[in-house]
């Protein structure tokens, strides 16, 4: 009886993905991929970033296609940098196992844990709760939140996390009533041509409330 070599599985194309990349950042490939660094990366990061979106938004197939791919690629960079960084030492192998971990451990409700969850809001309750858990040095619910956020998304996260510490009750917050965002978008444009009018920066005016805003919240948890 012949013993049975066992077969090497043939590579995936997202093996193969990594592959390209080591060899163009490996001696002997290409200069410019090996001068890449995590910071000069970074603005390529943000530009793919909103591409992707913009094929979401837009329900372009195609184009979705190829910004995931553009997307996945600054992942994989990023961790072919950190393979070959002294102190940094992990790969994409490494990236791939920690967030499965995560994942698992933030979905105890799926994965055998003491956890049951009906609905999306039941999830949201202790996803919280699990969070303080893994990151026991944030004493705010501020700490986390990237102030680079462009300020519409950042003033909607403050405003969750207002009304989390219960310094606003959205739910019965008045002002300007609109429907849906067909009816939003062209309000919120009307502002910033009103404001851009009268030589005011709607951007900078935005932060600026938003410093505030985070300011209550920071005393509200203080006083609470």
């Amino acid at each position: 009886m012949t013993d049975t070599v066992p077969t090497t599985p043939a590579p995936t194309r997202l093996d193969e993905l990594v592959a390209v990349m080591a060899r163009l950042r490996a001696p002997g490939g290409c200069p410019w991929d090996a001068d890449q660094t995590h910071e000069s990366l970074v603005q390529y990061l943000v530009e793919e970033t909103y591409e992707l979106i913009e094929a979401i938004e837009t329900g372009d197939r195609d184009a979705m296609l190829e910004e995931l791919g553009d997307v996945l690629y600054q992942v994989l960079f990023h961790a072919d940098i950190a393979a070959h960084t002294p102190g940094e030492d992990f790969d994409i192998q490494d990236v791939a196992e920690q967030m499965t971990r995560k994942m698992v451990g933030r979905h105890p409700h799926v994965f055998g844990g003491d956890r049951t969850a009906e609905t999306a809001d039941d999830v949201v309750g202790f996803w919280d709760e699990l969070k303080k858990q893994e990151k026991p040095g944030r004493t705010s619910v501020l700490d986390g939140i990237p102030q680079g956020m462009p300020s519409l998304a950042l003033a909607d996260k403050l405003l969750g996390r207002a009304e989390k510490v219960g310094l606003l009750d959205l739910s019965e917050s008045g002002g300007v009533q609109v429907g849906s965002e067909d009816e939003l978008g062209p309000l919120l444009l009307a502002i910033v041509a009103s404001a851009k009018a009268q030589g005011l920066d709607a951007e900078r005016a935005l932060r600026s409330t938003l410093r505030e805003l985070q300011g209550e919240i920071r005393e509200q948890e203080a006083t609470a």
